[in-house]
């Protein structure tokens, strides 16, 4: 700990001691990188540093948090103006904790994996070559998101972690932000749509000078989902289709506006709950959904049921669905990594077109009729 208090200290004194400080004018001044589906955060590009603003941190939040990413390079000549920002950040990072399986895939495609040095609950990441991080003692664990070891974090002395929540309460990041290292909030998980999950891989990329990189996997990915919903609107049926299952006597059906609704109609299903407003689930009895999804064609996530026999034991109506008589019933809680995390919620948010295809093959089986799904899979 001496040391790294040291070493803040040395890093404080090198930046207050540049023989010429720039001062940075704030107004934007640069190129706005818009957005094309994301909306919980902005790019500000200016001539010597990278302004990220997060709209969106968690939902219905009120406070906007602003960060300055500055060529490392450039830090020691520069000044800001003092609570500016919510974090000012030296790029490329080369020390960096995260906190969500989300974060994972956008980094490995970014080819920047190696910069992460601590996750909380290691055992959820599945991505092999993040496991190989954690068996080989890079990435260290610390603990729960509920209770991430600080004293942890702060002896790996990363340069900023990048976090989620689900308000502005945060204690372990609190005392993290107190030791002067950056917390950056990411809000990829409030995003709403498909794309506009994918679309976060550019919010990784400054941090790393990554741009071109993001901007060029995005459009991959932007591509091939498009190219998947406009093959899915050559079916001649809409088969119909039911989501979720019971939970302490209450059904969770994914909302009109969620972002798996938006899957389904983009893979010209007719969706049972489309014309609802929620973003989220909605939590129903188990007689409303017998009344309008007993007769649906397919039943997509009953809880983390796996096999036809999970399904029967853990409540006998479930078998009065007609999508459990024809066997038509599939899950994305099959695939799990080396620990037991679940892929979908891993990958899925970065590779939508696969989600999107894995639905087509299955509601649509005469569109893509060689292909292999990747995350839903029929019921054992």
């Amino acid at each position: 700990m001496q040391n790294l208090l040291l070493s803040g200290f040395l890093f404080a004194i090198l930046i207050s001691c540049g023989e010429k400080k720039k001062p940075v004018p704030l107004e934007q001044n640069g190129s706005e990188s818009g957005m094309h589906y994301a909306t919980g955060f902005s790019i500000q590009k200016n001539a010597d540093y990278t302004e990220i603003t997060v709209i969106s941190a968690w939902p219905g939040a009120e406070k906007s948090f602003t960060y300055a990413l500055v060529p490392r390079e450039k830090l020691p000549s520069m000044s800001f103006p003092r609570d500016a920002y919510d974090a000012i950040i030296a790029t490329p990072v080369e020390r960096m904790v995260v906190t969500s399986t989300t974060h994972i895939p956008s980094l490995e495609a970014l080819g920047v994996l190696n910069m992460v040095v601590g996750f909380p609950n290691t055992d959820l990441i599945s991505s092999e070559e993040a496991r190989k991080l954690v068996d080989d003692g890079q990435i260290k664990e610390l603990g729960t998101n509920e209770n991430i070891n600080t004293e942890m974090v702060l002896e790996l002395n990363p340069e900023m972690v990048m976090g989620f929540g689900i308000n502005d309460t945060n204690k372990a990041y609190s005392t993290i932000q107190q030791s002067g290292i950056a917390v950056v909030y990411n809000g990829d998980w409030v995003e709403q749509t498909p794309l506009g999950k994918a679309e976060w891989i550019k919010f990784f990329a400054p941090f790393f000078q990554k741009e071109k990189e993001a901007d060029r996997i995005f459009s991959e990915i932007e591509t091939s989902y498009k190219e998947a919903k406009t093959l899915a609107q050559q079916a001649t049926e809409k088969p119909t289709v039911l989501t979720g299952g019971l939970y302490k006597d209450v059904w969770y059906v994914a909302g009109g506006k969620s972002w798996m609704a938006q899957f389904l109609t983009d893979a010209n299903a007719d969706y049972i709950w489309d014309e609802t407003e929620n973003t989220g689930s909605i939590g129903l009895s188990l007689e409303a959904v017998l009344e309008k999804g007993q007769q649906a064609d397919f039943w997509f996530n009953p809880s983390s049921h796996t096999t036809y026999e999970e399904v029967k034991q853990a409540n006998a109506h479930y078998q009065q669905f007609r999508a459990f008589s024809k066997k038509n019933i599939y899950s994305n809680a099959m695939e799990k990594g080396a620990k037991g995390g679940l892929i979908f919620y891993e990958l899925a948010p970065q590779r939508p077109d696969l989600v999107l295809k894995d639905l087509i093959h299955i509601l649509h089986p005469d569109l893509l009729p060689d292909y292999e799904p990747y995350f839903f899979k029929p019921l054992r």
